[in-house]
C-alpha cells in the first residue's frame, strides 16, 4: 500500500468493520493517520480488527451496534461521536446476504435483509448527519452491490436492499450539496469478503449460501474478467478510502462498480 497521509486528524465511523470489506477499510483508514470508531453486530470481529490494527490501535474505538435497531443506532452514533470529538466520514460497510429461491422465501426473511441492508444505513445516516454538518469535508460512503443493476440469482431481497442503497444515495447528494456533504456508493463484485463466506475458490464453485439446487450456469456472467478469481477486501477499501478524502472531493451523487470486469 502506498504511504499516505490522507487521514491524518479525520474522524471516521465505519459500520461492519468487525470483518470483510468494512474491516480493510477501518484498517487502511487507521494506516492512513485516522481516528476510527469501528463498529459490528459481531463483538469477537471487532476484537480481530483490534488486534489487526496493532500500533494503530490507539487511534481505534470500538462499538458493539445492531444497525437495524434505531434506539441502538440512536445511542451508538452519538457515542461513536463524542468519542471521536466529531465526525468527518462515515462508511456504511455493515449488511447481510442471504438468498433462497425467491417462491420460498418467507416474508420475515425477505425483511429481515431489507431492515439490516437498507433501513440500518438509513438510520445511520440520519443520526449521522448532524454531526457531518458540523465535520471537515464531509463525505458518506454507502454500500451498493452489483446486484444493483445486474441479474444475481436467488438474490431478489438482496438486490432490492442494494437497488434502494443506490437510489437513496443519490437522493441524500441533492439533498446535502449545498451544504457540503458528499454521498457516494461502491459497487463490489466478485470480492472476498466475510459476508460471502470462504475463499474466492471455492465461492466460483457453491456461491454465497445459494439453494442446494441452484441452477449455476446462471453465473457464467458472474465471474471476474481480471486476474483469476475474487479480489480481497482491501481492493475495495482502498477505493473507499479515496472516496471519502479530500481526493474524492469533487465526487458525489454516484456509485463506482469495482468487480474485475464481471460486468461490461
Amino acid at each position: 500500500m502506498q504511504n499516505l497521509d490522507r487521514y491524518t486528524g479525520r474522524r471516521v465511523l465505519v459500520t461492519g468493520a468487525g470483518s470483510g470489506i468494512g474491516q480493510a477499510t477501518a484498517l487502511r483508514m487507521l494506516a492512513e493517520g485516522g481516528r476510527v470508531a469501528a463498529a459490528d453486530i459481531s463483538e469477537d470481529g471487532l476484537k480481530d480488527t483490534v488486534a489487526k490494527a496493532g500500533p494503530n490501535a490507539e487511534r481505534l474505538s470500538t462499538l458493539v451496534l445492531n444497525i437495524a435497531d434505531e434506539a441502538a443506532v440512536k445511542a451508538g452514533v452519538a457515542a461513536a461521536v463524542e468519542t471521536l470529538g466529531g465526525l468527518d466520514a462515515l462508511v456504511n460497510a455493515a449488511g447481510i446476504l442471504r438468498s433462497s429461491h425467491t417462491h420460498e422465501t418467507t416474508l420475515d426473511a425477505f425483511n429481515q435483509v431489507i431492515s439490516v441492508n437498507l433501513t440500518g444505513t438509513f438510520l445511520v445516516i440520519r443520526e449521522a448527519i448532524p454531526a457531518l454538518l458540523r465535520g471537515e469535508g464531509p463525505a458518506v460512503v454507502n454500500f451498493s452491490s452489483t446486484s444493483a443493476m445486474f441479474a444475481h440469482p436467488y438474490m431478489a431481497a438482496y438486490a432490492a436492499s442494494k437497488g434502494g442503497i443506490q437510489s437513496m444515495t443519490h437522493a441524500l447528494a441533492s439533498e446535502y450539496g449545498k451544504q457540503g456533504i458528499r454521498f457516494t456508493a461502491v459497487q463490489p463484485g466478485s470480492i472476498s469478503s466475510g459476508m460471502t463466506d470462504g475463499s474466492g475458490a471455492s465461492r466460483r464453485s457453491t456461491g454465497p449460501g445459494l439453494p442446494e439446487d441452484a441452477d449455476m450456469s446462471l453465473f457464467v456472467k458472474l465471474a471476474p474478467a481480471l486476474g483469476d478469481g475474487f479480489a480481497g477486501p482491501e481492493t475495495v477499501a482502498s477505493v473507499v478510502a479515496m472516496l471519502a478524502s479530500d481526493d474524492g472531493r469533487f465526487i458525489t451523487g454516484t456509485e463506482i462498480r469495482i468487480d474485475g470486469g464481471t460486468h461490461f
